[in-house]
């Protein structure tokens, strides 16, 4: 069914599974979502209000989409894959208990951010983002974000060719399991798209099929209030330890972890 809907899938975090809306074709079947950490009520509300006080004494400069951003981070060209600090001094100085609170937990005990965008969606302005991937010859494995002010969906969806396999599910409690008694089904990939609900105050970390292999969006009409959506990045491979451009990158994250910068 060409026709099938957007987000005819939602991600279940405790069972790691996304799952078939109950008003699409869909319903009752799930597939495995791996790739996807969240955490909710990251900060509490104290925490949020002053994080969002201190960002607005900073201007915000417009950005594409309706969006607008205070980016701390090195000057990057990608077409041209060239980088340097630039006017970077650092990752500002509300994010270091952040930085250092998401080390308490496994997915992100190695986790060394060297960028810190913030960006300021506003129904107003019909700010969204277009399915897209982020980079990855910069980039590493984990995109980092934490999502202030309102909740959103992040809207993930994958262009393949490819067939998807489904299984039937029960759900228990709050979770659902996989009924391995029933055969499976297969689908296109290309009509599936799986909705993340991101509360207010939620981290969410996207590694591994999440981060390369489905392209995430936030749509219009999932921008109700005013969010802020605070996102970490760390280098890849080729500028962390025995990569051709380790020098660079450890500079770079010499300079982002003084935690004394101010938006470039």
């Amino acid at each position: 069914n060409s026709t099938a809907e957007k987000g005819n899938f939602t991600y279940c975090p405790a069972a790691g599974l996304a799952v078939g809306n109950e008003c699409s074709e869909f319903a009752g079947w799930a597939f495995p979502f791996p790739g996807v950490f969240l955490l909710e009520e990251f900060i509490n509300p104290d925490e949020e209000s002053e994080m969002v006080q201190l960002m607005d004494q900073d201007d915000w400069k417009l950005s594409q989409s309706g969006r607008r951003k205070q980016d701390y981070g090195p000057k990057v060209n990608f077409k041209k894959k060239k980088l340097k600090a630039g006017g970077f001094i650092g990752l500002p100085s509300f994010s270091q208990e952040i930085v250092q609170r998401m080390k308490a937990h496994s997915a992100l005990e190695d986790f060394f951010p060297v960028e810190q965008c913030n960006l300021d969606y506003l129904p107003e302005r019909g700010s969204a983002i277009d399915p897209h991937f982020d980079d990855w010859w910069l980039w590493g494995q984990r995109l980092v974000s934490l999502n202030l002010l309102s909740k959103t969906v992040l809207s993930m969806s994958w262009d393949s060719e490819d067939s998807l396999q489904l299984f039937a599910t029960h759900s228990q409690g709050n979770s659902w399991n996989i009924d391995h008694s029933c055969p499976p089904r297969l689908i296109p990939y290309k009509e599936v798209t799986v909705d993340i609900l991101l509360p207010r105050r939620s981290l969410i970390v996207l590694y591994g099929d999440a981060r390369y292999k489905w392209k995430h969006a936030i749509y219009r009409k999932h921008i109700e209030h005013r969010r802020i959506c605070v996102t970490f990045r760390e280098l890849s491979a080729e500028f962390t330890l025995g990569g051709k451009q380790e020098k660079l990158g450890k500079e770079l994250l010499e300079i982002a972890l003084t935690f004394q910068g101010k938006p470039v």
